[in-house]
């Protein structure tokens, strides 16, 4: 479609305001341009909102940082030495890489506010409207944006809407006895303010967000527990990938605590004491909460609206974003329908595309390719294992071990696997677990295979590069072929 501007644009263009300027914000707002609308994006932070300026981003830098201690650790194995005269001490810290954070967490933050610029750059190149301030629903049909303006700090502005897209996000959730004050008690969102690595960190939570971090600080040098509530960490994945990555956070030396309930955190002289369920006490320097995330979508007018919100306080959303207030839409993290960027991206495009009238299909969550970026990765797309036999299906699964691969032998890499889940008849690719180091670039294939319901027999014939990690996937499908014969 021509690029449309403000100017160029009939005086009678539909006018969407989106509530938020994350990644289910933006990229809405960028479609609904490009289909003639005339789109103002309210967002009291910053473009990009928590995913670019505390989440994805700065998570994702950060964790790339230690994934490199990560490889130089196992430097040795292929052959490569560090100078005489720290190769021989004794101190296995004298013979690593020292991790300067503040260093660290400057470049940090900086990517994220790079990315942040740019998102706004872009939304105004295409003509879209910013807005800077709170917003909140003022009825189905209007915004109104406390302190608006290009920066903030003004009066209140009232933006009429022939449609809203409510891009609220999520904010970490903390326990009453346990407050978070930047210091020592941490949420996600504050830790790009140590200037020092922790001493001794204990990640409160095992799911996703507590692993990822778990595993960076270790790599990067922190001694590090890890204190799960339930039987392993990743409870909500793969078992034989997270089983896995146990196993190798352990060897790393992390501590990892099974059937801990967390009660309470509080600082002490010289950092913080977390108590547990059952009375045993962990003390360490500090304390990051992973223990998930609450919808931010209280006190800005939803349910006046006529927007009706889950018990868990989350948007109810149908197929196509649209919540229960009519011409109101909703997409990302506020909806509770999958917690990922590119979730949030595709409800976001899909909101705008039914709202102008354009061509639109439902969201199709069995496509969604999702990764956990620990070291190794944990990437997953389709039917998982647990799915498939709680509905009762067919399915037959091979796993093959990365330490078989030669490229994976060649990189020094042991720890890992491909697994593939097919129809037994019907040979069709149900779903899929790579378990590698950049295991979210290898799990495309899969991705495809599940999306264009390609069966097994079509993985292994499509060549694969020797020698290459994607070799795996196809070499798993023959074996799959193997099965069935």
């Amino acid at each position: 479609m021509a690029h449309v501007t403000h100017e160029t644009l009939d005086r009678q263009a539909p006018r969407i305001v989106v509530v938020g300027g994350g990644p289910g914000g933006y990229e809405a707002a960028l479609v609904a341009r490009r289909l003639g609308a005339d789109v103002t994006v309210v967002e009291k932070n910053g473009m990009g909102g928590a995913a670019v300026l505390t989440d994805v981003v700065p998570s994702k830098t950060l964790i790339a940082t230690a994934d490199w201690m990560t490889i130089a650790d196992r430097a040795a194995d292929l052959g490569i030495r560090l100078p005489a005269e720290t190769a021989t001490t004794q101190d296995p810290a004298a013979r690593r890489h020292i991790v300067d954070l503040e260093a660290v967490n400057a470049r940090v933050l900086a990517l994220a506010a790079a990315q942040s610029a740019d998102i706004r750059a872009r939304l105004e190149r295409e003509g879209v409207r910013v807005v800077i301030g709170t917003g909140r629903l003022d009825g189905p049909e209007r915004v109104v944006v406390a302190g608006a303006g290009s920066e903030g700090g003004g009066s209140d502005v009232t933006l009429p809407a022939d449609a809203v897209l409510l891009a609220l996000g999520s904010t970490p959730r903390v326990l009453p006895t346990a407050q978070p004050d930047g210091e020592r008690i941490l949420t996600w969102t504050q830790l790009y303010a140590l200037k020092e690595l922790p001493e001794r960190l204990i990640v409160v939570g095992s799911g996703v967000t507590g692993a990822e971090f778990a595993g960076a600080y270790n790599a990067l040098g922190s001694d590090v527990v890890l204190v799960s509530s339930r039987d392993r960490v990743l409870p909500g994945e793969d078992a034989d990938a997270a089983e896995l990555l146990e196993g190798v956070f352990r060897s790393r030396g992390m501590t990892v605590m099974s059937r801990s309930r967390a009660e309470s955190a509080v600082r002490t002289e010289h950092g913080v004491r977390v108590t547990l369920a059952d009375g045993r006490v962990v003390d360490g320097s500090h304390v990051l909460l992973a223990v998930g995330s609450i919808p931010s979508t209280q006190g800005i007018g939803l349910e006046e609206a006529g927007v009706r919100l889950t018990p868990s306080g989350h948007v109810e959303v149908d197929k196509v974003s649209r919540t229960t207030a009519r011409g109101v839409y909703a997409a990302g993290d506020c909806t509770g329908v999958l917690p990922l960027a590119s979730v949030a991206a595709m409800q976001g495009r899909v909101a705008m595309s039914h709202a102008l009238g354009d061509s639109v299909a439902p969201i199709k969550l069995r496509t969604v390719a999702a990764n956990i970026f620990t070291a190794p990765e944990i990437a997953t797309v389709g039917y998982s294992e647990e799915q498939l036999k709680a509905q009762n299906s067919k399915y037959v699964t091979t796993t093959l071990p990365l330490a078989r691969n030669p490229r994976a032998k060649m990189l020094g890499m042991r720890d890992g696997f491909v697994k593939l889940f097919a129809h037994p008849e019907a040979s069709v690719v149900l779903g899929g677990v790579v378990v590698a180091p950049r295991a979210s670039e290898l799990v495309f294939p899969i991705t495809l295979a599940v999306s264009h319901r390609l069966t097994v027999d079509d993985v292994a014939s499509a060549f694969t590069v020797y020698p290459s990690l994607t070799g795996s996937i196809a070499e798993v499908a023959r074996m799959l072929h193997h099965h069935e014969s």
